[in-house]
């Protein structure tokens, strides 16, 4: 089992920036992709960002693209999200993610991820 927790979220305003990290411990050799969704009141968990831990590949939700970015530091067992030009609309809960199966290639919905954190708030007024 791998234990996720977040940290960073806050309130920002429209245009500022926000780094939120995620932190993995337990059985983390097993971990095959960390990313993050989130999720605003009233709507479906989103697909924000994930990287591929054993090459650092990376890819992106449409919403978030060349806004946000995402990193991870293998020693630290730590994944990062840069997010940029923020606007109100990506206020939500951000869940970090760690997907343990190699079935999947890229996996981007909810189903396809093992282990969710706890959630971290994002705000951003106008």
């Amino acid at each position: 089992q791998v234990h996720l927790v977040e940290s960073g979220g806050g309130l920002v305003q429209a245009g500022g920036s926000l780094r939120l990290a995620c932190a993995a411990s337990g059985r983390t050799s097993s971990i095959q992709y960390m990313g993050w969704f989130r999720q605003a009141p009233g709507k479906e968990r989103e697909f924000v960002a994930a990287i591929k831990w054993s090459d650092r590949s990376t890819y992106y939700g449409d919403s978030v693209k060349g806004r946000f970015a995402i990193s991870g530091d293998n020693a630290k067992n730590t994944v990062y999200l840069q997010m940029n030009s923020l606007t109100p609309q990506d206020t939500a809960v951000y869940y970090c993610d760690a997907a343990l199966s190699r079935d999947y290639d890229a996996p981007d919905t909810v189903g396809e991820f093992d282990e969710f954190g706890q959630g971290t708030q994002v705000t951003v007024s106008s």
